[in-house]
């Protein structure tokens, strides 16, 4: 049986990269006494500790609302029925591997001879995962990892008190390519009066604090682990930013609660970081304050819902915001604008930097997207941007996120007029055609023909458009070598590029 599929910050499937377990002690023992022998005034000095965090009545007053999940999946497999060696071949697969076994050709029947008996597809259950959970209410409702469940044709719930649940999916919100999602999922088993965690804030955990983590790690049930919180907001790429830790987590702890010395569940165990698979002593867990607002979302209405403002963004580099006129890198740069989203009725351009949403500063461009999502859809907010050297003051009406991929724009036709750029940073230009405007949405810019040295090494192509150079419009190919010509090579040069849609900054560093 395998054991859930726990992501990992490299991001591994650790069910598949441990094999076996190494036990470890992981803190400084302390002997009885010797603290005690410790003269007052040089305890007092050295800052010495009167004993280790003492974890008992915490894990008596969560662990009962702690469960273990197990889920299964059916599978379809083929029956001969007539007891044939086939048959007992596919029984003996599906007893001690389960699987079925691949289907046999049929051959042809020869004439006077009976048809034998057709095989007849019969569906099994087959064991999945192991993971965690915990009760977050006294009538059943449960909260685990979405990768615990995702797939799974049954689940069932076991209670410390060896109780088993059939229980029901109500709402899974998985992390999706684009890193949106939170990676919770709710069920429900039929029950009342179930032990039930208290729900902390996770806005209030300070790096340092003791913390908990309750499992079935290798389906070990109600497993306790212990650490401290090691960074409260960890950005590992995904929407939701994750409370770091030194817990060990294990396979089995997906979904399992991340505990406080109050008593309060303040995170949902859900990935590690590792370059072998395993445990390597960083954790991640969801905070639960985003665990809860997701929660009863999906038990409301069986799904999320998450504002869009129809931009593709990246970050603002320190060359990026120097050519710009900011002081600071900071921000959400536009790359690109979606046609008829709410961004472009409101009037946001690519080449705008997002300052602030709503009154809250960005500071990397991943923020924008997780302050956007947490927008009810319909919302009328507040932005601060950063365009032609001067901070501008827009609001636009938040969208809800549509699951449609946008399609792909054309690239460009290659015509117009050639100017060959004898310069530093080796790319050959042209003048833009009026058709190739009008496709663009742009009134100027010139189209890159070829490309050599600093510029094939920054990664520019031809075809791109370049629109602007050190934040000056870009008008033809004529005035881009003038430009160019007079730009100080000491150095970047940093070139606004529209590539199939998508606007982004390119510092180049010219030859010396």
């Amino acid at each position: 049986m395998t054991n859930d599929a726990m992501k990992t910050s490299q991001i591994f499937p650790v069910e598949k990269l441990i094999s076996t377990l190494v036990l470890t002690a992981c803190v400084g023992f302390v002997a009885p006494g010797i603290v005690g022998a410790l003269p007052q005034a040089e305890a007092a000095a050295t800052g010495a500790v009167a004993g280790l965090p003492d974890f008992t009545d915490l894990v008596d007053k969560v662990g009962p609302a702690v469960v273990n999940i197990r889920t299964s999946e059916k599978i379809s497999q083929l029956q001969s029925g007539d007891g044939s060696d086939d048959e007992q071949m596919q029984e003996f697969f599906r007893r001690f591997f389960g699987i079925p076994v691949p289907k046999q050709q049929q051959q042809p029947t020869p004439k006077g001879r009976k048809k034998a008996p057709q095989p007849q597809q019969e569906e099994q259950e087959v064991p999945r995962g192991v993971g965690s959970g915990l009760l977050i209410s006294a009538d059943g409702y449960i909260l685990t990892n979405a990768h615990v469940v995702d797939g799974a044709d049954e689940v069932v719930v076991r209670l410390t008190d060896k109780r088993e649940f059939k229980a029901k999916v109500i709402g899974v919100d998985k992390v999706r390519n684009d890193g949106r999602g939170s990676d919770i999922a709710v069920l429900k088993i039929e029950g009342s009066k179930l032990p039930h965690v208290v729900i902390g804030d996770s806005d209030k955990i300070r790096a340092g604090e003791w913390v908990i983590a309750i499992g079935s790690p290798f389906d070990l049930e109600n497993t306790v682990t212990a650490g401290i919180i090691s960074a409260k907001a960890r950005d590992t790429g995904d929407e939701t930013p994750l409370i770091q830790t030194d817990v060990a987590v294990n396979p089995g702890n997906s979904g399992g609660p991340l505990i406080n010395m109050r008593g309060e569940v303040v995170g949902i165990n859900s990935q590690i970081y590792s370059r072998s698979g395993g445990y390597m002593g960083i954790s991640f867990a969801i905070p639960i304050n985003e665990a809860m607002r997701v929660a009863e979302q999906l038990k409301s209405s069986g799904k999320v819902t998450r504002g869009r403002i129809g931009v593709q963004i990246q970050s603002v580099s320190k060359e990026i915001a120097e050519s710009i006129g900011l002081k600071t890198p900071q921000g959400a740069f536009i790359a690109a604008v979606e046609p008829g989203a709410p961004a472009e009725k409101a009037g946001l351009q690519g080449g705008d930097v997002i300052l602030k949403f709503n009154g809250v500063a960005i500071d990397k461009s991943i923020d924008l997207s997780r302050l956007v999502g947490g927008t009810k859809p319909g919302t009328k907010a507040s932005v601060s941007i950063w365009r032609n050297g001067a901070i501008r003051e827009m609001s636009v009406t938040v969208a809800e996120v549509v699951t449609e991929k946008d399609k792909a724009p054309q690239k460009s036709e290659k015509k117009g007029k050639k100017e060959q750029a004898a310069n530093a940073i080796g790319v050959t230009v042209s003048d833009l055609s009026d058709a190739q405007k009008k496709e663009l949405h742009v009134t100027s810019g010139v189209v890159v023909e070829t490309v050599d040295g600093p510029a094939e090494r920054a990664g520019l192509q031809p075809g791109d458009v370049i629109l602007t150079m050190n934040n000056l419009e870009v008008k033809d190919a004529k005035q881009f070598s003038a430009m160019l010509a007079k730009a100080d090579t000491k150095k970047a040069v940093v070139l606004l590029v529209r590539r199939d849609g998508i606007s982004q900054f390119v510092p180049i560093r010219p030859l010396q």
